[in-house]
C-alpha cells in the first residue's frame, strides 16, 4: 500500500468551508503570576547553561488570509500504512492558521505598523510543517486524545511558525541573500524597508517565546521550560545563526574546498534543528518518554537534512512560478549545495536514504506514527 501524497491546491475552499478557530486561552491556568515570570527570567540563563539533553533526557543524552502553497502532486514511495495526508493537513491548517493570525494583532495604534510587517510574512501562506509536525508528534503520545494535543502543542506550533518566518525575513534581506521574492510575493524588506524587516523578524523571535510561556495549558511546568529551551538554542550559534554563518562562509568557494561534512553541519543547524524541535517538543508536551523523545529527534534530524536536500534539489530542477520564489539562486551565488557536491542523481539517493533512516526510527511506534511517516514522504516528494 502507498501513502498518499498531499494534493492541497484545493485548500482555499476547504479552509474556509473546515477552519475552526483554536481555544487560545491568555495564560496557563496552573502558573501562578510569580512562575510566568520566573519562566520567562529563567529563559534567558538556561538557553547559555543547558542544552534540551540536559533539560530532559538522562545521562545527559496585510490581515487578509492567502491561499495555501500547494504541496506535491508526486507519488510517494512504499509506507507502512495506508494514510490520506491530504485529509489530516486539511484538518489542522484552519486552527493553525487562526492561531497564527491571532498571535500578531496589535493592541495599540503605536504597534500597527510592526505587526502589520509581522504579519505580512506570517500568514503569508506556506506549507505549514513544523506546525503540523509539532502536533502530530503530541498526537502520538498524548493520553487525552487528539483534540486535547492539538490544544497543548498549538502555542509551541506557532511559536514554530514565528522563529521560522524570521529566518526567512531575515534570510531575505540585502546582506544575506538579497531576495526580492517569497511565496509568490514581495519580501518584507521590500514592502516595508530593510530597518522595519528587521525589526519584525526581531519581534517574532522574541514573542514566540512569550507565547509557549503564556499560553500553554495542562502541561507541567519543567516540560514546558524543557521545550523553551529547546526553541531558544534551535536558533543560537549552534543552531540556524551558526548554520547561517557557516552558509555564508562557504559561498563561492571552490567545490573542492566544501565537504560533504561541511555541508550537513551547515544544514543539520540551519535547516533540520528547527525541524527536530517541532518533532522533539510535540513529543515533550505529549508526555513522550526520554527514550521516545531520543527516538523522535533521531526522525526529526533525518527529515531535517533530507528536507535541504530537496530544496537543494528543487533550486536545480523547479521554476520560480512553482517555488514561490526565486529559482536557481543557489547557482548564481555559487552556493554549496547536494547536488553541486553529489550530482543530481545522488542528490536524490541521499534524500531518499535519509528519509528511510527517519521511518525506521519510528518503527516501535506502529500506526501511531503514521502522519509523521507521511510527512516523510511528502518532504522529498514535494514540488515547493
Amino acid at each position: 500500500q502507498k501513502s498518499t501524497v498531499p494534493n492541497l491546491n484545493k485548500f482555499d475552499s476547504t479552509y474556509k468551508k473546515n477552519s475552526h478557530p483554536p481555544s487560545i486561552s491568555s495564560f496557563k491556568k496552573s502558573l501562578t503570576m510569580m512562575f510566568r515570570g520566573a519562566i520567562l527570567a529563567a529563559v534567558a540563563t538556561s538557553l547559555a547553561l543547558l542544552s534540551p539533553a540536559d533539560a530532559f533526557t538522562p545521562n545527559t543524552i496585510a490581515r487578509s488570509r492567502p491561499a495555501f502553497t500547494s504541496l506535491s502532486e508526486t507519488a510517494a514511495p512504499e509506507a507502512a500504512t495506508s494514510f490520506d495526508l491530504n485529509e489530516y493537513i486539511a484538518s489542522k491548517l484552519g486552527a493553525i492558521e487562526a492561531a497564527l493570525e491571532a498571535s500578531v494583532k496589535s493592541t495599540t495604534p503605536e504597534t500597527d505598523k510592526i505587526c502589520e510587517s509581522m504579519g505580512y510574512s506570517l500568514m503569508a501562506g506556506g506549507k505549514r510543517i513544523r506546525p503540523v509536525l509539532c502536533i502530530a508528534a503530541c498526537e502520538m503520545f498524548d493520553k487525552d486524545g487528539k483534540e486535547e494535543a492539538e490544544k497543548k502543542a498549538m502555542p509551541t506550533a506557532v511559536a514554530l511558525e514565528m522563529i521560522h518566518t524570521m529566518s526567512l525575513i531575515h534570510d531575505d534581506l540585502p546582506s544575506m541573500d538579497n531576495d526580492d521574492l517569497r511565496r509568490g510575493k514581495p519580501t518584507n524588506h521590500v514592502v516595508y524597508g530593510e530597518d522595519v524587516a528587521i525589526l519584525a523578524g526581531d519581534a517574532l523571535l522574541s514573542t514566540s517565546f512569550q507565547h509557549v510561556a503564556e499560553n500553554t495549558e495542562n502541561v507541567s511546568n519543567d516540560r514546558i521550560l524543557d521545550v523553551i529551551i529547546r526553541l531558544g538554542k534551535s536558533v543560537g550559534p549552534v543552531g540556524l545563526a551558526g548554520g547561517q554563518v557557516m552558509d555564508l562562509e562557504c559561498e563561492g568557494k571552490p567545490v573542492d574546498e566544501v565537504t560533504l561534512d561541511d555541508l550537513r553541519w551547515i544544514h543539520t543547524h540551519k535547516t533540520a534543528t528547527l525541524l527536530q524541535v517541532a518533532v522533539a517538543s510535540g513529543a515533550i508536551l505529549g508526555g513522550a518518554t526520554p527514550e521516545e523523545v531520543a527516538a523522535c529527534e533521531k526522525y526529526s534530524l533525518n527529515i531535517g537534512l533530507a528536507f535541504q536536500v530537496a530544496d537543494d534539489i528543487l533550486d536545480v530542477t523547479a521554476s520560480t512560478e512553482d517555488l514561490g520564489k526565486t529559482a536557481g539562486k543557489d547557482e548564481d551565488t555559487d552556493k554549496a549545495t547536494y547536488p553541486r557536491l553529489l550530482g543530481l542523481e545522488g542528490a536524490k539517493a541521499e534524500a531518499q536514504r535519509l528519509t528511510d533512516e527517519a521511518k525506521a526510527c519510528l518503527a516501535p511506534f506502529g500506526e501511531r506514527a503514521a502522519p509523521l511517516n507521511a510527512l516523510a514522504d511528502y518532504i522529498i516528494n514535494r514540488k515547493n
